[in-house]
């Protein structure tokens, strides 16, 4: 095994050899355990019970094929390459899990939803369709589930309790609609060993008068990125370029994310609240209180526009063109994200732990010690001038298992089979070791990570800490994540490129947002869920309420404001 993984081949000839036409033993139950399981929440007897269930569960289903999707990220190629060909040999069940892009699964998933025609059995979507499940109905309502169709392929030892995410996958009608399968935050990521490195430390004091330090507002992150930028480090061992910041900017579905992944209100657009501002969230998006949008742009009380938002696409453009590489701005979400590994990147403010997996691996030797432990960390991500306390300060994503309405029955239940069984607790802290995408407190928990932390940069305490329920995914004041998120990604780039103003951008995409909530009002296929629109009315009329949407700032530049890296870990624990 490697990192906890065996080969695909060599596990699949480890069952091949147990094999028999109909499972009724645990011959490749037991096969995979000892091959693959080398962590676990469970006993080995427990482990072997759960195994157990999952093969009495699956003898209806012995011969089924089914097919299951998601996007490529480190968690689901484990699932795909060891995972599913486990689950086949052990139940009987054949599973074909796909990987693809973020976008074309968002796409399946919007063409089953439009011709009901079932293009895959289970989906691995993000939560951040929550609104677009809870008000279309056409996912199945899994609470209902698994107390009816669902109830007697409802694996006991699920233990719903253990999930740490159900918050994003719970719709306002109380009812679970999405089971977590992997979650990553979005944080800030930096070079302790530079920061730390006296000659660098005397430097930036001298050049700016105050510590260097993990920043605490965007201020001091743009600070340290003009510092580092073409900073001769050659006397630390580090050859050619070095930048101060790294991002993306390629139009493409993944500069979208960039963006609705909290960028805006780690700006301070949007309202004050948790999981996610109220009454206007992080894509500026207003709601009533029986929750149904009632706009986007701030004539409508929306704040996708405001001075909030136009202040996050801009420090977004000057940061790209002034201290990332020349070549980030035509990258996209996958090319930019192991760049920083490759040691010339100072730090990023806006950096999934989804990549810690590449970033501890044989490719990131510029940024590992001789022992292996690293030389960056992550942090919370700095807020920008328009931030107050009570904001949602970053991203989690929450990539969870969908079963539509249009599934037949019995693939739906044999899909949840297999969703249940690469989230169960005899493999999810096998699985985490693996993608580092925690979904159960228990495996956070175990001792195996904390023996492991030392060597993950500040993952597992932040995890461990009580903050980490301040990062959250898309909420419910988007009804149609899939119509919605291509707007982004269309008008941010022309932002991004330079073909528009960041007003400009910001002023067309909230018109066509309020066009998409605007055409869902006259169609009336979301009921009672679905918008009811504000009339347009003067924008200073809603910067004047209280809250979002709000006016230009006297000073977007406020003083910076750095704290110190062990300090911070010290008030997690």
């Amino acid at each position: 095994m490697k990192n906890g993984m065996m080969t695909t081949s060599a596990l699949g000839l480890v069952l091949a050899m147990t094999a028999a036409p109909v499972w009724a033993d645990m011959d490749a139950a037991r096969a995979f355990l000892d091959a693959e399981i080398e962590h676990s929440t469970l006993t080995r007897e427990e482990q072997e019970a759960e195994m157990q269930w999952f093969i009495d569960a699956a003898q209806p289903f012995q011969g089924m094929e089914i097919n299951v999707v998601s996007e490529t990220i480190t968690t689901h190629e484990y699932e795909a390459n060891v995972l599913a060909p486990a689950f086949t040999a052990i139940t009987g069940i054949q599973v074909t899990h796909d990987l693809i892009g973020e976008g074309d699964v968002v796409e399946k998933l919007q063409t089953q939803m439009q011709t009901g025609e079932n293009i895959y059995d289970g989906y691995i979507n993000d939560s951040d369709l929550i609104g677009t499940h809870w008000r279309y109905q056409q996912a199945r309502n899994l609470t209902d589930w698994m107390a009816g169709e669902g109830a007697s392929v409802t694996n006991p030892n699920l233990d719903l309790d253990d999930f740490i995410g159900l918050e994003f996958t719970t719709g306002p009608d109380g009812k679970l609609y999405q089971l977590p399968d992997q979650q990553f935050a979005n944080l800030y990521w930096f070079r302790y060993d530079w920061f730390t490195d006296p000659k660098n430390m005397e430097d930036f004091r001298a050049e700016y008068g105050y510590d260097l330090g993990v920043p605490d507002n965007w201020s001091a992150y743009e600070d340290i990125a003009e510092f580092f930028t073409g900073r001769d480090l050659s006397y630390l061992g580090v050859e050619g370029d070095v930048y101060g910041h790294m991002d993306y900017g390629k139009k493409d579905p993944s500069l979208g994310w960039r963006f609705t992944d909290a960028w805006m209100s780690m700006a301070g657009m949007g309202d004050v609240g948790e999981p996610n501002g109220l009454p206007v969230d992080e894509w500026g998006i207003r709601v009533n209180e029986n929750s149904q949008p009632v706009g986007s742009c701030v004539a409508r009380g929306g704040a996708t526009n405001d001075a909030a938002a136009v202040y996050a696409i801009t420090k977004y453009v000057e940061w790209l063109e002034n201290f990332a590489p020349p070549t980030a701005q035509g990258m996209t979400f996958s090319e930019a994200g192991p760049v920083p590994s490759q040691g010339n990147i100072a730090q990023q403010m806006f950096w999934y732990t989804a990549f810690t997996a590449d970033m501890v691996g044989d490719g990131a030797t510029a940024v590992l010690n001789d022992d292996g432990t690293p030389r960056w960390r992550m942090a919370p991500s700095p807020h920008g001038a328009y931030w107050q306390d009570g904001m949602k300060v970053g991203y989690q994503d929450a990539g969870s298992w969908t079963l539509m309405e249009s599934t037949p029955v019995d693939r739906a239940q044999a899909a949840w089979l297999y969703a249940q069984f690469v989230t169960s607790k005899t493999v999810d802290v096998q699985k985490s070791h693996v993608g580092l995408t925690f979904i159960r407190e228990s495996t956070i928990q175990h001792d195996s990570f904390s023996e492991r932390a030392e060597n993950l940069g500040g993952l597992v305490e932040f995890y461990r800490s009580p903050a980490r329920v301040r990062w959250s995914p898309t909420g419910t004041n988007v009804p149609d994540y899939p119509r919605l998120a291509q707007l982004w990604w269309q008008n941010i780039g022309d932002a991004s490129s330079g073909a528009k103003t960041p007003q400009e951008a910001l002023d067309s995409l909230c018109a066509q947002q309020e066009q998409v909530l605007e055409r869902l009002e006259r169609a009336g296929v979301q009921g009672d869920l679905g918008p009811v629109m504000n009339e347009p009315q003067d924008p200073q009329y809603w910067i004047d309420q209280p809250g979002s949407p709000v006016g230009m700032l006297d000073n977007e530049d406020p003083d910076p404001v750095t704290i110190g890296y062990d300090e911070l870990i010290a008030s997690w624990q």
